[in-house]
């Protein structure tokens, strides 16, 4: 038995269970979208076991947030958040959604298989869905191989390029927006040295209607996300700094979509215009 293209695959799981999680073995993969895995050979792998076996819910709207299923595609996600579906009209951080999926480097058809969790767990630098999950705080649920559950804020699931906390045989369950993020009052910037081309920096900046914090998430210009929280707009100084000692220079991805100089440089700029953007109506 081959899958595609995947000539060493001799068997696909497609009805997955938590006991045929406890019985990972090296050579075995999870299948959501698939849109990476079959992209490129993958000589160490053998078995395939297909996440939408799960039958897991794509998307969960309740009191205390957004719960998104890890096999929940990019134009799922997208449907639910336009104006009158289903998400509340209260959050107001909602068009952030559409603004990471378009910073997807992708066509409709890929929106249309690749999943949340799929881009989380791949871990680049340029994974939009992770700048959202760690621009609003989200929290990621995860199916331990010994049947538990942990979870991990979005901001530390990362932890370099390609790389993540997972353990061998473990599984992004969902991901989990807060309610009191999505309330929050948003400013997105975003830039690519080609005009369809991957990330080179993502800053997203949020701010609270309830106590005026101001958050900014620095990612794809860093090799994870770097999240800076102030219990107040910062003045241009104050936030620069903060950003500079939170990034030194040296820290800076470097790939050839951008060079580290290039990439502070924007990261910089784009900081104080979201600083900027979101102090416009302090002391009104």
């Amino acid at each position: 038995m081959f899958t595609m293209d995947l000539n060493g695959i001799t068997s696909v799981v497609l009805d997955p269970s938590r006991a045929s999680q406890a019985a990972w073995r090296p050579g075995d993969a999870w299948l959501g979208g698939g849109t990476w895995l079959f992209s490129e050979p993958q000589p160490r792998l053998d078995r395939l076991i297909d996440l939408k076996g799960f039958g897991w819910e794509p998307l969960r709207v309740a009191a205390g947030g957004l719960e998104i299923g890890a096999t929940c595609t990019l134009a799922e996600l997208f449907g639910a958040a336009l104006p009158g579906h289903r998400l509340p009209a209260a959050w107001t951080a909602a068009p952030l959604i559409d603004q990471c999926r378009q910073a997807l480097l992708g066509s409709f058809k890929v929106w249309n298989e690749a999943t949340v969790g799929g881009n989380l767990c791949m871990s680049l630098p340029a994974g939009p869905m992770i700048s959202l999950a760690a621009a609003l705080d989200a929290s990621c649920a995860i199916w331990t191989t010994g049947g538990g559950e942990r979870h991990v804020a979005a901001a530390d699931f990362v932890t370099g390029p390609g790389a993540n906390v997972l353990a061998p045989g473990e599984l992004l369950r969902s991901v989990t927006l807060p309610e009191s993020a999505l309330r929050c009052r948003t400013a997105f910037r975003w830039i690519s040295p080609a005009p369809l081309g991957r990330s080179a920096a993502l800053l997203i900046g949020r701010r609270s209607p309830d106590d005026g914090s101001f958050v900014l998430t620095v990612t794809a210009s860093t090799p994870r996300p770097v999240r800076l929280a102030f219990p107040r707009p910062p003045g241009p100084a104050e936030l620069r700094d903060a950003l500079e000692r939170a990034v030194p220079p040296d820290r800076y991805y470097d790939d050839v979509h951008g060079t580290p100089e290039w990439r502070r440089h924007m990261t910089l700029r784009f900081a104080e215009e979201i600083r900027r953007e979101l102090s416009a109506d302090v002391g009104r």
